[in-house]
């Protein structure tokens, strides 16, 4: 299976860029970057570290439920500050068990302290996906006598 680092390399120049929002910035600015960007959910980074991550959960059950308003209320009000990180050595694998487990769907990639990557269980099921069709192909060729 395939490590973090490859699966990024993989994902393109395009969506390799990881969008961030500051602690500071309101719920509003970090809704607005996400629909703008396309993606779901944001790392919170402060002073180039992650000390958080928004999304549109977050949104729903912290702002929309709760009467707050979205133009006056920061990031880190609202933001789940439990951040479970990988490394870019980490295996797709393991990133799949780790996102099962704690009920994540998104998974910041961090090398010496720093955001390299943001992972979705989306991109983590891709994979998988794409390995087992592969060795699908694999087993018939074999079956085959190819």
């Amino acid at each position: 299976m395939k490590t973090v680092a490859q699966l990024l390399n993989a994902k393109g120049e395009t969506n390799q860029q990881v969008h961030t929002i500051a602690p500071d910035q309101t719920v509003l600015a970090a809704l607005g970057v996400m629909a703008e960007k396309n993606v779901g959910a944001l790392p919170v980074v402060k002073d180039g570290k992650v000390i958080g991550i928004i999304s549109e959960r977050d949104y729903a059950r912290k702002v929309a439920l709760k009467g707050r308003s979205s133009a006056d209320t920061p990031v880190s009000t609202i933001m789940s500050e439990r951040i479970i990180t990988v490394s870019p050595s980490e295996s797709v694998e393991a990133c799949m068990g780790i996102m099962t487990d704690s009920r994540l769907r998104h998974l910041p990639v961090v090398k010496d302290g720093q955001l390299v990557g943001l992972l979705s269980i989306g991109d983590l099921v891709k994979e998988a996906i794409a390995e087992q069709a592969d060795l699908i192909q694999q087993l018939e060729q074999y079956i085959r006598g190819e």
